[in-house]
């Protein structure tokens, strides 16, 4: 079984398209999780029109939590899948990438399984993102392709709740330096990305370096620089 998480908040305007993509799987063992953060618009309401559909297999919580990171930890513990995959709720999924991540699958216990993605900016344009794992020393793959192995995240640890906004890249870094993870690069478009979320600016850059420094592949000059930088421009 494949376990699916989301998390949300406030998030009526993009989440049904979430969900829809994960409905219409190709791939028909999976779970579907969502970590709401004590949303108060109308995407509780969306989700709720998606508990039948789904035969049982749609949970859902909604609570305070405190930040993306503790949301999705709590999902994963939440799950009982040995593949689990990712998708925030402004992005969505290939119709087939569930069956894409699984056939990509070895024996290895630890492993993660990821793809291109498709980036749409908020003007419109279309882009890729091919980034492959062994560039992960200076910049991230594509986290809402990712699926992990619930052996990896036993072994080496969930998302590191301290950072804001870069802890996918901390956390896949970390899996990366470990030596133990086996990372499968699938080459199939398997998720759509809205740019302008929580990942971009001036902490994401200084979260970016702490990992980097972190794990062994960044330096003091380049993490302060961007340090220095995050004080000036949020004092």
């Amino acid at each position: 079984m494949v376990s699916i998480i989301t998390v949300c908040f406030n998030s009526e305007k993009t989440i049904r398209d979430t969900i829809e993509s994960v409905l219409k799987q190709s791939y028909e063992e999976i779970e579907y999780i969502i970590v709401d953060g004590g949303s108060t618009d109308g995407t509780i309401s969306i989700i709720e029109e998606y508990v039948l559909l789904f035969n049982g297999r749609l949970r859902y919580i909604s609570e305070k939590d405190t930040g993306i990171y503790n949301a999705m930890n709590k999902g994963i513990r939440m799950s009982k899948g040995s593949l689990i995959g990712i998708i925030n709720s402004d992005d969505f999924y290939e119709p087939d990438a569930v069956e894409k991540a699984v056939s990509c699958m070895t024996e290895d216990d630890c492993q993660v399984i990821y793809g291109y993605l498709r980036v749409i900016e908020k003007t419109g344009t279309v882009r890729y993102t091919r980034v492959k794992h062994t560039s992960l020393s200076e910049k991230m793959i594509s986290h809402p392709t990712c699926f992990v192995t619930r052996e990896t995240y036993k072994k080496y640890g969930l998302f590191l709740e301290r950072l804001k906004v870069s802890a996918d890249y901390e956390l896949m870094l970390r899996f990366y330096k470990s030596n133990g993870v086996v990372f499968h690069h699938c080459p199939y478009v398997m998720a759509n990305f809205r740019a302008g979320g929580a990942s971009y600016g001036i902490r994401s850059k200084m979260e970016h370096e702490f990992s980097r420094l972190m794990h062994g592949c960044g330096s003091i000059k380049e993490f302060m620089q961007a340090y220095w930088n995050f004080l000036l421009k949020t004092r």
